[in-house]
């Protein structure tokens, strides 16, 4: 599994700037929209509950569980993104995910932050 693999992020293309400051240097807030999250649970499959459970006896990275959590908080900061541009923004600003165990049957992945449309002065 190759590093391009563990990431995650925007595109440089993306029309709706996501960043984990306050603010965006160059750029104003003219106006805040208001909380928006993504949000997502996953299980895991058998396979990967074995494969996870025999390689922590033994100790090293679960690759299987790091890849379902990459592309989990993926999805949740897509689901992000497409509530802050149905709501008319083009910037998130500070956003966070928080994990969490799902009732024992998943993960949850919630991406948040605060919706606002910023332009250049």
């Amino acid at each position: 599994m190759g590093i391009e693999e563990y990431g995650g992020g925007q595109t440089a293309q993306a029309d709706v700037l996501v960043v984990t400051t306050n603010d965006v240097p160059g750029y104003q807030v003219t106006q805040v929209i208001g909380e928006v999250f993504g949000l997502t649970v996953r299980s895991r499959h058998l396979g990967s509950q074995i494969g996870a459970g025999l390689k922590s006896m033994i100790g090293g990275e679960l690759r299987g569980l790091t890849k379902t959590l990459v592309e989990t908080r993926n999805q949740a900061m897509e689901r992000l993104v497409e509530q802050a541009r149905s709501r008319g923004a083009n910037a998130v600003l500070m956003m966070r995910f928080d994990v969490s165990e799902a009732a024992d049957v998943g993960t949850e992945v919630c991406a948040y932050g605060t919706a606002a449309v910023i332009s250049r002065p």
